[in-house]
């Protein structure tokens, strides 16, 4: 039994240890996390927001995706200017695509129209 307490203790020091380590990535995490919960709790509130489970899928992916390439340009690129022009260029693209597929703004066949 005593075992099992280590290998708790030494798990949760390990995990600890993962979460501080890319606190930044923790961070991206739990704020699509958090993007996430306002359509699922709208949900419950409204009938006016219908998300089915590719919705929160496709959402979660844009939402990570763009966050983590934000992070690599962060380690990745050294001058600040090219980082920040970098990071909006990925956020103009993911709110474009948010649009497009949320309304068919373009009228792409990603719209589903």
């Amino acid at each position: 039994m005593s075992q099992l307490v280590h290998l708790k203790a030494a798990l949760a020091l390990k995990i600890k240890h993962i979460i501080m380590q890319n606190k930044r990535l923790f961070i991206i995490v739990l704020i699509v996390i958090i993007l996430l919960t306002i359509p699922l709790k709208a949900m419950q509130l409204t009938d006016e927001v219908n998300w089915t489970l590719a919705d929160f899928i496709v959402a979660a992916a844009l939402l990570l995706g763009t966050g983590l390439l934000c992070e690599f340009t962060l380690k990745k690129v050294n001058q600040p200017r090219y980082r920040i022009a970098i990071c909006l260029a990925l956020l103009l693209l993911l709110l474009m695509i948010w649009a497009e597929l949320a309304v068919g703004i373009f009228g792409t066949p990603l719209s589903g129209h």
